[in-house]
């Protein structure tokens, strides 16, 4: 059974599913494109690790409650003088957050010939969009990316979240943009609203190839069915919240949806 939406569901961008999306998303546009890709390209999922603090306190690392003294004893055993080790007291106590390590997926289109990689497909998780390390340093690799001969595609399936930096974006709830290191600066953007279905997107390959294309709103409605995402995504509000006229088209949508 697809998604009801005809475009991007707005159920899946909250935070408890969008991870468990994020991933089963990209698998199956990594198998969607291995059967167009022919045979001397082979596609592979990576994954960045970003490492922050940890935000709850009870999970801080702590120096162990004891009294230390600092000193030197000596005392007899059976006559002779042994000297204790030397104990140093610490003047107060510190905590240090615990380093959280977070796994982002993204795909990587690969030369089967000679291991390189000649497109990389991003679908930014919340928290490359949101301010703060994550964000930093996913556009740092992506400036790194778009100095290579890479070729870029960027999903942006989020409403939430400040936009990547793109000159030029019209207004729209996500976007895909295509990055070739032929055109740079300049790159190809499709602008979408909550209401308009996914594109059909052409997946560059080596300069001068033929292009094979992704209907990407297929890989959605795969992507929900194999999840069964109808059964569990609809008790809770979307998350950010709809605009009133936004809300009541998408109440119709569901009530007028075959039941999961």
């Amino acid at each position: 059974m697809p998604s009801p939406f005809p475009g991007m569901n707005p159920y899946f961008e909250r935070s408890v599913t969008w991870p468990d999306f994020h991933q089963a998303y990209l698998t199956h546009l990594r198998d969607t494109l291995e059967d167009r890709v022919g045979p001397n390209y082979f596609v592979g999922i990576g994954e960045r690790v970003y490492l922050h603090e940890s935000e709850d306190d009870r999970r801080l690392i702590g120096i162990p409650d004891a009294n230390l003294t600092l000193g030197i004893e000596t005392k007899a055993t059976k006559g002779k003088s042994v000297k204790t080790t030397a104990i140093m007291v610490a003047p107060s106590k510190v905590t240090i957050p615990k380093l959280q390590k977070r796994k982002v997926p993204y795909l990587e289109v690969v030369d089967a010939d000679n291991q390189k990689v000649v497109t990389v497909i991003e679908l930014l998780s919340p928290s490359n969009k949101y301010a703060g390390n994550d964000r930093e340093s996913y556009l740092a690799k992506r400036r790194e990316l778009l100095a290579t001969e890479v070729n870029l595609v960027e999903l942006d399936f989020l409403r939430g979240g400040p936009r990547m930096p793109l000159k030029n974006l019209p207004t729209c709830d996500y976007y895909a943009m295509l990055s070739r290191p032929t055109a740079r600066p300049e790159a190809d953007i499709w602008p979408l609203t909550l209401r308009d279905s996914l594109p059909t997107l052409p997946m560059p390959l080596r300069e001068g190839e033929t292009e094979p294309s992704v209907d990407l709103q297929a890989v959605l409605n795969r992507t929900y069915d194999g999840g069964r995402y109808g059964k569990r995504i609809y008790r809770f509000a979307p998350e950010p919240q709809l605009a009133p006229t936004d809300a009541e088209w998408a109440a119709a949508i569901l009530a007028a949806a075959p039941k999961a």
